[in-house]
């Protein structure tokens, strides 16, 4: 019977069909932080059990770390610091590799998985973090899940799984200069809404996906949860399995172990009459740089467009959180701070963006601009490039890896009614401080809010700059 990608993942790893709607899945890799730990092994240390696979969990200190530049960082807050020591303490005791507070790859767990060639296509890849959907990109399934289930598995490598449906989203045609990966998904949820994807895994296709790099195909994967996707997929294309080969050491030294590895990850795609429940079509070529303006990633439009009358209750309450007035122009709404980083735009590719946008000008008066690289090899490789001695010069904070100020869970806390530009993922009520207001957008129009201290088309910007 003809399956699309999804199903064929499933199948691929399914222990046992429990029932009509559940499986017991396997996963190939499982990802930890500090957060959402320390629960999941005292379980385990009560019950008297061990880790049954150590090799295929990878843990890291992401989303309490500090990120402040000293050379040694040391967490000051109490019970942040015990979080990382516990999961240290529990990493050893579990034989589990850890990238620890000061490893100089440290990261946040979606950059630095792939980045060391931790995720291929075909795999299942599991994490206590929702956006553990950016593994997608690379053609494999990856979700995240809650404490009680990082418990079941560290002890059997496995998941009590529920099935999701299938939807698939095209999009083809040419992206716009100006526009990006981070537009495009931002288009995606305000068309369908927060909500229009629950209870699927989203298949991207189309001519506008494959011209994408792997790294924009992160972000979009990245995502696809806030539309309320159960996980993204993008069929693995020569794309991807160049990545994969230039980030997997042990397959570039057996020829013959990386050719099956290429005929089977070719054979990772939806049969031509597969079945989704929903599609969706839309053309990349109309699109133009995308912000958000409210409270929820689907309140979002068009840097050209105005602030929209409130439709609802919901809406209401977002305009009056975010101080805007409905029939206000986005474009040009002041911003006091800009935040460039986290699991969604924290790659290489994203700071070589913002580099080329601030060129030789300065932060704005009156403007705080934060650089927060993904992991330690993009920060290295950033300072390799000139691009971090580039935006130093240009006024902006070169901070060290962390999730940082995609959400207040660290030292890098907006004050209220402060009004940010940030590349992050979500925008809700108090996500970035309490009584802060996020605009999610991307790396390059977050650099050219930060050089004008206002939300800028970047495509005037760059044209003016000429």
């Amino acid at each position: 019977m003809s399956k699309t990608l999804y199903r064929k993942l499933v199948a691929a790893h399914t222990v046992v069909q429990l029932d009509a709607d559940n499986v017991l899945l396997y996963a190939d890799l499982h990802l930890m932080n500090e957060y959402t730990s320390p629960q999941a092994f005292a379980g385990l240390h009560e019950r008297g059990l061990k880790t049954l696979y150590p090799g295929q969990n990878v843990a890291t200190v992401s989303h309490i770390i500090p990120t402040h530049a000293d050379k040694l960082r040391i967490i000051a807050d109490t019970d942040s610091a015990l979080q990382a020591s516990n999961l240290k303490r529990n990493c050893e005791r579990h034989g589990i590799p850890l990238f620890d507070t000061n490893d100089r790859f440290q990261g946040i767990e979606h950059v630095i998985a792939p980045e060391h060639g931790m995720i291929r296509p075909g795999m299942v890849v599991i994490c206590g973090d929702s956006h553990t959907t950016t593994y997608g990109a690379l053609g494999a399934l990856g979700f995240g899940i809650g404490t009680t289930e990082v418990e079941h598995l560290l002890a059997t490598q496995t998941l009590v799984y529920r099935l999701a449906g299938d939807m698939r989203i095209r999009i083809d045609g040419q992206l716009p200069a100006g526009t990006t990966a981070k537009d495009m998904i931002l288009m995606v949820i305000a068309r369908i809404g927060a909500q229009g994807a629950r209870g699927y895994v989203v298949e991207f296709c189309g001519s506008a996906i494959a011209a994408l790099s792997i790294e924009a195909r992160f972000t979009l994967c990245n995502m696809a949860v806030e539309a309320g996707a159960r996980g993204a997929l993008i069929a693995p294309d020569e794309t991807a399995i160049r990545y994969v080969m230039q980030h997997c050491p042990d397959l570039a030294g057996d020829a013959d172990m990386a050719a099956r590895a290429r005929a089977h990850w070719r054979t990772l795609f939806s049969d031509q009459d597969a079945v989704f429940e929903v599609e969706h079509v839309f053309d990349a070529s109309t699109l133009a740089p995308t912000v958000t303006w409210g409270t929820s990633p689907d309140q979002a439009m068009p840097i050209t467009g105005t602030i929209p009358p409130a439709r609802d209750a919901s809406d209401a309450r977002a305009l009056q959180y975010a101080g805007l007035a409905s029939g206000t122009p986005l474009e040009g709404i002041a911003v006091q701070h800009v935040f460039i980083g986290s699991c969604t735009n924290g790659r290489i590719e994203d700071l070589r963006a913002v580099a080329a946008v601030v060129g030789e000008h300065k932060v704005a008066p009156g403007v705080r601009a934060m650089v927060v690289p993904g992991s330690g090899a993009v920060r290295e490789q950033a300072e390799r490039e000139g691009i971090a001695a580039q935006l130093i010069a240009a006024g902006f904070e070169w901070r060290k890896p962390g999730c940082s100020m995609c959400l207040a869970m660290n030292d890098d806390v907006l004050a209220p009614g402060t009004r940010c530009a940030s590349t992050t993922n979500r925008n809700f009520e108090g996500r970035q401080g309490r009584g802060a207001i996020t605009h999610l957008m991307s790396p390059a129009m977050a650099a050219a809010a930060a050089v004008t201290g206002k939300i800028t088309d970047v495509r005037t910007f760059m044209e003016a700059a000429q």
